[in-house]
């Protein structure tokens, strides 16, 4: 097989993968609670990627502590909590949709914060995003409109951390590989969800006696294994093999993923669903206008 349907094999799939997060997460709340579910995740990928601690993490690397705990906490935890605390209010589609805020933040917060330089374009495809998110949020029948801005807003504050996320690893942690970086940060924040999960939720109880645990489990396990930890080292191959351009349309992809998805499992997706959804993703193009690493939805998430 040539190394070209490779790379479009791993974008396919990163898209596929990160595109069925909402869905999966959907799947875990059949069973936990929001919480449970966002600790699971968490702590599943760390267990998952824990034998790499002995060849990743060192001694020199500890200087960099803070922007692993900034991007273990801004760019795991706390979306993890956000997201499905989301998903028990608005459909996993429309958060899927939302999801696509994520590069619009980064340029924003890039330039306010960081003081990194921009052009008309993209502070143009900044605009034009979010009139499609605001957009996004008011489709659907009136007395749902509350509803969609509360649970709505859950999703925009974790696609805000995810861009102060990519903008802390971008200024501080530029020079340490991404697997690296990405077992640090679980290193971090495993642990913490661990403790959480087992010592301030019912979830053994739950595990132990409802009989659609197991089920609920699996779909966590594979949103932690392969739409997280795995993925962030995929995704690092597809851009050491191609370009950041290719790379960068798997953003594009994600929300038709997740929309499908929605489709398949009878959510309410609209034709307006696709206007909006499509603004955002002009907004995204404007505000990826320039050469450089591609901004995608999630990418550092775990």
């Amino acid at each position: 097989m040539s190394t070209k349907a490779v790379n479009w094999i791993i974008l396919i799939a990163l898209a596929l993968t990160w595109g069925s997060s909402f869905i999966l997460m959907k799947r875990g709340l059949d069973v936990y609670s929001s919480d449970e579910v966002a600790a699971l995740r968490i702590f599943i990928a760390f267990l998952f990627l824990s034998p790499l601690i002995f060849r990743h993490v060192k001694r020199p690397l500890l200087k960099h502590w803070k922007g692993f705990l900034g991007m273990g906490m801004l760019g795991n935890f706390i979306p993890a909590f956000l997201f499905t605390k989301a998903e028990t209010g608005i459909s996993s589609s429309l958060t899927g949709m939302l999801n696509s805020l994520t590069p619009l933040f980064t340029l924003l917060l890039g330039v306010l914060l960081f003081k990194s330089k921009t052009r008309l374009v993209n502070a143009v495809g900044i605009l034009i995003g979010f009139v499609g998110a605001i957009g996004l949020l008011t489709v659907g029948k009136t007395e749902d409109m509350d509803n969609n801005l509360l649970f709505g807003f859950y999703v925009v504050l974790a696609t805000f951390c995810y861009a102060l996320s990519v903008n802390i690893i971008k200024k501080y942690l530029g020079d340490v590989n991404s697997v690296t970086a990405t077992v640090w940060a679980l290193l971090f924040i495993g642990p913490l969800a661990g403790i959480y999960l087992f010592g301030f939720t019912g979830f053994v109880e739950t595990t132990a006696h409802d009989p659609m645990a197991m089920n609920s489990l699996g779909y966590i396990s594979i949103l932690a294994i392969f739409g997280t930890a795995l993925s962030v080292i995929v995704f690092n191959v597809l851009i050491r093999n191609t370009n950041a351009l290719f790379a960068s349309s798997v953003t594009y992809l994600i929300p038709v993923v997740a929309m499908g998805w929605g489709v398949f499992d009878s959510e309410d997706v609209q034709a307006l669903h696709f206007m909006w959804i499509g603004l955002i993703l002009l907004g995204v193009y404007l505000v990826n206008k320039k050469a450089g690493k591609p901004v995608i939805p999630g990418e550092d998430t775990v």
